[in-house]
């Protein structure tokens, strides 16, 4: 996010919070809802600073109401190939990020992938229309050979994610997904047109997957999607440990257009963020990783490695508490939206 986007960010939600700061009480709960929900968005702006705006624009100014999708039709861009983003839109350089860590994604959806001694761990697939270029192309300009790629772990069964998973189980790697979203990609076949693959590995919370040395710690972490997962793992920076905290949902779009089930998804969504909060520090994760570079800056990230010097901190390393507080950010501006539809719920 630029400078200009970063201030406008922080100008809009100044303004949202303006517009609370005359509380109406609310006679039937008992409750000033507006309050909260002003303590709730400042609690979000205050963890967020300067660091994750991006994260802070997305989810606490005014997010949009989802309802359930229940579509089962093919996406447009499958339908009609026309309707395929320029490669200009998506395309991003792959980039070696740590020791044993490489960005294989695009400019805004991500993948990840950790090399061992015994092949690939891949992370998320961004869609089927690029991820033969960005992933498999990716590697081949790193220097990488795709067909080490022994486990493909997809976040979410959501287009820009598993977008890849069906050409890479093909090629042969297993694939790794939460039991939930494995059902949602089986309920809806054609909504999975060329990315489904078949149902193999299903990831259960705490589940270690290990491959020649390095082990990815699997979180389950159900909102953004039913079956959404999140991982903690370690990567080197010249041969000096960190420890990553990766989040693998973050938007709102989950059904939320009413209070029920509205309220108690996203009290599934901040119950998660907690969740995942505590395995990060359980491991004191200081780089926070995202499949979405909105949300952890990964391309500006990327260009600021290209010039790093023998004595600059690492652009992805930043602190215990800041990685905690972009879970803070998740959490805040989640229950400033729930609290909006508990007070809808009120009202009724």
């Amino acid at each position: 996010m630029t400078q200009r986007l970063m201030m406008g960010a922080l100008a809009l939600l100044t303004i949202t919070l303006g517009g609370c700061q005359e509380p109406a009480q609310d006679a039937a709960a008992g409750r000033d809802f507006e309050e909260e929900i002003t303590a709730a968005l400042q609690s979000a702006k205050s963890a967020a600073g300067f660091e994750f705006l991006g994260t802070l624009a997305r989810l606490c100014l005014v997010p949009p109401r989802v309802g359930e999708n229940t579509s089962d039709e093919a996406p447009a861009y499958i339908r009609d190939p026309s309707l395929i983003p320029p490669r200009e839109a998506w395309y991003a350089d792959a980039a070696q990020v740590f020791d044993n860590l490489y960005f294989v994604g695009g400019s805004i959806h991500s993948s990840w992938a950790i090399t061992t001694s015994e092949g690939i761990i891949l992370i998320d697939t961004v869609y089927p229309y690029n991820s033969e270029e960005l992933i498999i192309g990716g590697l081949e300009r790193l220097g990488l050979d795709p067909d080490d790629i022994r486990y493909v772990i997809i976040s979410h069964a959501h287009g820009d994610h598993i977008g890849g998973a069906e050409m890479l189980q093909d090629r042969g790697a297993r694939i790794v997904m939460g039991g939930p979203d494995w059902d949602l990609v089986e309920r809806f076949p054609n909504r999975y047109t060329s990315m489904a693959p078949t149902r193999d590995i299903v990831a259960t919370d705490g589940m270690e997957l290990s491959l020649g040395g390095t082990t990815v710690t699997i979180w389950e972490t159900p909102g953004h999607s039913p079956g959404t997962l999140s991982y903690t793992f370690t990567v080197y920076d010249s041969g000096r440990p960190l420890q990553v905290a990766y989040s693998g949902g973050t938007a709102f779009n989950f059904p939320n257009d009413a209070p029920d089930p509205g309220i108690q998804n996203f009290q599934a969504y901040i119950d998660s963020q907690r969740h995942i909060a505590r395995q990060a520090a359980a491991v004191g994760a200081t780089v926070l990783l995202s499949n979405h570079t909105e949300f952890d800056n990964a391309v500006n990230r990327n260009r600021m490695l290209a010039g790093r010097g023998p004595d600059d901190p690492h652009p992805y390393e930043l602190s215990t508490e800041w990685v905690q507080r972009y879970f803070q950010v998740m959490q805040d501006c989640a229950r400033a939206a729930q609290l909006r539809l508990e007070r809808e719920q009120a009202e009724i």
